[in-house]
Parts: structure tokens; C-alpha cells; sequence
């Protein structure tokens, strides 16, 4: 029997190939693939069965096949890395086995392949309900081929489908957005992942920036407070800053990294927080095959995690959940007070952006989730302050001066590739 003794573990899988690139999307990922599927099918495999000595003693209770559209890869490919996956590590029986899909890219046949193999859980990337939105976007679907891959995949025997939907895109009114939510609602999804747009340098999209063809922020901020309200309307309670799910479906690997838990990424661009370091391989498909096949290094960067930034993260992390932080949890993680922190909320709350619940926890609410970078970022200056103040004549002075600039770098390096 294996050991066990290190807990659980959730494994991320990067499936870099697209029928087309997003003109707002920024995450690693390149269109076509023929033979190139192939070879990165095969470092991939090779991958995880190095990694073999790394996986005994956990247990894998969330698998995530992520990119890129990973069902571009085809489900021989997808069921292929999952049984490596499990020749080589301990997938638990219940574990959360998920990847994501656009619609363009769904078969019901390849579907049904896929659910016999173990995967439970489907996350389709429809958007918007507007053909024109949709062909702004660069999406190479229509709203009715992803109500057709609703159907196929419920037809293949999935109980858990996701929806992705973007407010604040070129055009968008409040009224559009609206029957975009209804439209997707009417599709019965498990759980709605609601994005705002974000222009990022180096996509097309970015255009955009300073344009009044996009909607103002107080238009934005009245999209996403529409969502939040309707969503729960309609049985969605919000567990995350974008992320709503029926009760019992939310998605248990995304929480894995909210709440601080280990994560094992594979293949281009995938990052990884494992025996207190994280790491990330180069974004680039011939770097990693090639470094799989010769032997050679496929690590673009690797830091070790000290203490204080866990305790950062504890704050930057679970104040994106609807759980948030409490007083007496954090004392028993870390063994320090958090005086200065529970000030800041307790002002917050004067404002209406934090809300304190029954059980002395602290969370931000709608409105809050709507400031949060600038109110992080306010947290943990006091949180640093704090420590600076408690900190021991012997303990290093490193402890209270760790850039936080570091650490949201670090952060948003690893975080962005899978929420």
C-alpha cells in the first residue's frame, strides 16, 4: 500500500493546441498540431512517469486537463494521459477528473470515450449568446452549436458541466448582458464561471484599451453585481470572486489552489506548488519536447516558498472565496495575531464591502469582491506592518521585508493558468 501520510494532491495537465487563438486570449496556446500532438503526447507521458517517485505517498482526489481547448488533443490522446496518470500515482475513486471544451470541439462520440475513461466534469466555453459578440471575440462557435455540445454532453452521461460567460465586452450594454445570462441559464449548467474582460498586452484585444466602445466601470461593476444577484436567484450561490455553482458542484481543484493546497502541473506553461516550492516549465511545445526527449531541463523558474508568503497568501488567496479568513484559523495556522488585519475589515464593513458571518468569519461581499485588488493590497501592507512590529531581535528581518511586489508577481504567474 502506498503512503499516504502527505495528503492530497491536485494534478493540472496543459493541452496547448487551439482550432484558433482568441483575439482577448493570452494564456499559452498555439493553433494546429498534426504531428506535433503526437510528440507532446509522448513527453507528456514520459513526464508523468518520471514524476512516479514525486506521486507515491499522495493521494490525487482533482485532475485538470486544462489550455488551449484540450479536446482539440482528441479523446484517444485525453484517455491516454489519464491511464498513464493512473499507472503512475493514486487517483482517489471519487476524485474530480475535469477539462475544458469549446464548443466547436465537442463530439458526442469522443464524448462518451471520454466519460467510460473517468472524467466527470466538463467545462464548456460559450461566453456570450450573441453572434456578433461571439465573432468579435474570435470564437469559432454559434450560441446554437453550444447548446448542441450542452446536449452531447449530457447525452454522453456527464452530471457536471460548466459555462464560462464574459461581461464588459466592446458594445455590451446592461441589457445585453442580461439576456446573454438568461440565454446561458437556459442551458441548465452545474456551475457559471462569470469573467470580466481583461485587455492584455500582446493580444489583439488590447486595441481596445481606452476605448469607449467598451463599457465604463461603473457599468461593468453594475454587470457583475446583475450576475451575483440573478446567479442566486436561480440556485447558483457564489463561492469565488467569478464562480457560482448549484450545492455540491463546485469545482474542487480551482479550490485547491484558493485554499492553499498542493498541485502538480504537467506539459507547457504548467506551474506547480509541491513540498513548500513552486514551478513552472517553459511555455514553449519545442522546449518541452525536446527537453523530455534528451534528458535536459524543462523548468523555466523554481522559488521556494517562505513562510511569510504563506502567510500572504493566506489572505490573498481564501479572501477570493466566499469562506474568507477567520481570526482563530489563521492564529492556529501560523501562530500570529492578525490585529491590524481585522481593523482594516472591520472599516470594511462599515462600507458595505465586508460582511462578518455567524461564525466570525471574514468575507468580502459583492461590492467588496469588486475592489478587491486595491483592498488585498491595503491587507497586506498591514499584515506586513504588523509583522514588522512583533518581529524577534534573533528571527531574520527578511521575515517582515519580503517584497510584496515579489510575491503578486509570483502569484499572478501561477494562479492565471488555471482560473
Amino acid at each position: 500500500m502506498p503512503n499516504t501520510g502527505r495528503g492530497s494532491l491536485g494534478v493540472y495537465i496543459h493541452i496547448p493546441f487551439c482550432h484558433g487563438k482568441c483575439a482577448y486570449c493570452d494564456f499559452y496556446s498555439v493553433t494546429g498540431g498534426g504531428a506535433k500532438m503526437d510528440r507532446y503526447f509522448d513527453a507528456l507521458a514520459r513526464h508523468i512517469a518520471e514524476y512516479e517517485p514525486q506521486l507515491d505517498g499522495y493521494i490525487v482526489d482533482t485532475v485538470y486537463f486544462g489550455g488551449g481547448t484540450p479536446t482539440v488533443f482528441g479523446a484517444a490522446r485525453l484517455v491516454g494521459i489519464l491511464n498513464t496518470l493512473k499507472k503512475h500515482g493514486h487517483i482517489a475513486l471519487d476524485a474530480e477528473i475535469a477539462l475544458e471544451a469549446n464548443p466547436e470541439s465537442v463530439d458526442v462520440n469522443e464524448l462518451r470515450t471520454l466519460r467510460r475513461a473517468g472524467f466527470n466534469r466538463i467545462s464548456i466555453g460559450v461566453q456570450s449568446s450573441s453572434e456578433a459578440q461571439l465573432r468579435t471575440l474570435g470564437r469559432l462557435h454559434s450560441f446554437a452549436m453550444a447548446k448542441s455540445a450542452f446536449a452531447d454532453a449530457r447525452a454522453a452521461g456527464f452530471r457536471n458541466v460548466s459555462a464560462d460567460v464574459m461581461y464588459g465586452l466592446p458594445n455590451q450594454t446592461g441589457e445585453s448582458f442580461a439576456e446573454d445570462l438568461v440565454k446561458i441559464l437556459s442551458l441548465a449548467p452545474d456551475h457559471i464561471s462569470c469573467y470580466g474582460l481583461k485587455l492584455e498586452q500582446d493580444t489583439p484585444f488590447y486595441v481596445y484599451r481606452d476605448s469607449p466602445f467598451l463599457p465604463d466601470d461603473d457599468t461593468q461593476a453594475d454587470m457583475y453585481l446583475y450576475a451575483v444577484d440573478t446567479l442566486e436567484r436561480y440556485g447558483y450561490h457564489q463561492y469565488e470572486i467569478s464562480n457560482f455553482a448549484r450545492r455540491g458542484f463546485e469545482s474542487r481543484h480551482n479550490l485547491k489552489y484558493w485554499l492553499g493546497g498542493e498541485y502538480l502541473g504537467f506539459g507547457a506553461s504548467a506551474h506547480s506548488y509541491m513540498g513548500g516550492a513552486r514551478f513552472s516549465i517553459h511555455a514553449d511545445i519545442e522546449k518541452y519536447c525536446s527537453g523530455m526527449e534528451s534528458g535536459g531541463g524543462i523548468i523555466d523558474a523554481t522559488d521556494a516558498v517562505t513562510n511569510y508568503e504563506l502567510l500572504s497568501e493566506y489572505l490573498m488567496l481564501r479572501l477570493r472565496t466566499t469562506r474568507g479568513v477567520s481570526e482563530e484559523e489563521y492564529r492556529g495556522i501560523y501562530n500570529v495575531g492578525m490585529t491590524r488585519v481585522l481593523e482594516l475589515l472591520t472599516s470594511y464593513e462599515e462600507r458595505g464591502w465586508t460582511a462578518r458571518t455567524a461564525d466570525g468569519r471574514w468575507r468580502f461581499t459583492p461590492e467588496g469582491f469588486l475592489l478587491s485588488n486595491t483592498l488585498i493590497g491595503e491587507l497586506l501592507d498591514a499584515q506586513q506592518r504588523e509583522r514588522a512590529e512583533t518581529v524577534r531581535p534573533w528571527q531574520s528581518p527578511n521575515l517582515a521585508d519580503e517584497s510584496q511586489t515579489t510575491l503578486f508577481t509570483a502569484e499572478r504567474r501561477t494562479v492565471a493558468g488555471f482560473i
